[in-house]
């Protein structure tokens, strides 16, 4: 005769069925859970003392009880099980240092948008934030110059749950930015945010440390900023300078706070509540 505990015979023969084929899955670290309880949403940081520690988007952490079904996985009631392995701490970030997401599948687009003025700033968003940017579903779209932004922006039209984020370089007192930026509408309504960094191009918010040289040198006016560093670092072409650079971007420490910071704003901006 088998021993059985007063849970299973409380339940009928259906009710054991439905709880035993309540999936475990491996607490590896960037699985994104929610917590059933409190709706607490995020991914596994570590397996710590039988339970599992969470962190959200925004850096929060979080430890909870690894009970039977006491998250959900897309929508699914899931029991988390301690790993067989030990994870690769790495691995388990993205390059901006958020919790990557295991088995990412990029969620549907966002009608809000960030968009930065080119081919370069686009490469370089993609290098740091790619990888939140397709947990969030956010799109970025390149402008080609921030001549006309008033125009564009209004055209995008933007509104509740269609924010626009602007990444401008050379947002600074007195700039032709910071002019081109200042008759945007929908600011003060708290549908568009504008945040940019002080450089003349975004090719100078990568450390100069991290593309083999001490500092960024000095171009003289009249010259195109690009070609003027290209001919005075002997790195040819801008397309051939602009590939040492990005080369030389592994993750964010290998980028000026200024621009952390401008796509950090942006970031929690479009997809904060009504993005």
């Amino acid at each position: 005769m088998h021993a059985h505990s007063y849970d299973d015979v409380s339940l009928d023969p259906a009710a054991r069925r439905a709880r035993r084929a309540v999936r475990e899955v491996a607490a590896e670290p960037g699985l994104v859970v929610e917590d059933r309880a409190g709706g607490f949403c995020g991914a596994v940081v570590r397996w710590e003392h039988g339970g599992v520690v969470l962190e959200d988007r925004r850096g929060r952490q979080r430890v909870f009880a690894a009970g039977s079904g006491a998250f959900l996985l897309e929508g699914e009631p899931v029991t988390l099980v301690r790993p067989r392995r030990a994870a690769d701490p790495v691995s388990a970030r993205s390059a901006s240092g958020s919790v990557r997401v295991a088995g990412l599948r990029a969620r549907t687009a966002r009608d809000s948008r960030i968009w930065v003025e080119g081919a370069h700033d686009a490469e370089l968003v993609e290098r740091v934030w790619g990888h939140d940017l397709r947990v969030e579903g956010v799109v970025v779209e390149r402008l080609d110059g921030v001549d006309g932004l008033a125009e564009r922006v209004a055209g995008f039209g933007p509104g509740p749950g269609r924010r626009l984020g602007v990444l401008v370089d050379h947002l600074v007192a007195g700039s032709k930015e910071s002019r081109l930026v200042g008759g945007v509408d929908g600011v003060d309504d708290g549908f568009v945010l504008v945040a940019g960094h002080p450089y003349v191009d975004v090719w100078q918010a990568v450390k100069p440390a991290s593309v083999g040289i001490g500092a960024w040198p000095e171009v003289p006016r009249g010259v195109e900023w690009k070609r003027g560093v290209c001919a005075e670092l002997g790195w040819g072409d801008p397309g051939a300078g602009w590939r040492r650079v990005l080369s030389g971007v592994r993750d964010f420490r290998d980028v000026e706070p200024p621009l952390l910071g401008a796509m950090e704003r942006l970031i929690d901006f479009v997809t904060s509540d009504g993005g």
